[in-house]
């Protein structure tokens, strides 16, 4: 792995794990917090950040929603705040992996 991230203490056998498998992790990295944790190994991170509106001169907040993949390992539970950086498409919609827990947000 390229980017320097915290180990987790848990292992796991899964293949699309950063740690303990072979998935190489490249990219953006992001920061949010889980919204839902109830797909097998999948959580959609919600993401807030400031768009500038040009007509009334000014910083709009605005969120979006990034599914990412969830290792065994870190596994994180709604609510949790957490960093995923960006790695292979993994299926359809999901392209991000869970690589930290940062905190916990409720």
């Amino acid at each position: 792995m390229s980017m320097t991230f915290k180990q987790p203490k848990k292992t796991c056998d899964d293949p699309n794990c950063p740690f303990h498998g072979t998935l190489a992790v490249r990219g953006r990295v992001l920061e949010g917090v889980v919204h839902t944790a109830k797909m097998d190994k999948t959580v959609i991170v919600d993401r807030e950040f400031m768009q500038f509106s040009s007509k009334f001169v000014r910083y709009e907040r605005r969120h979006g929603h990034v599914p990412s993949h969830n290792p065994p390992c870190i596994d994180v539970k709604e609510g949790d705040r957490v960093k995923i950086a960006e790695c292979r498409p993994l299926s359809k919609t999901v392209s991000f992996v869970v690589v930290e827990k940062v905190g916990e947000e409720r």
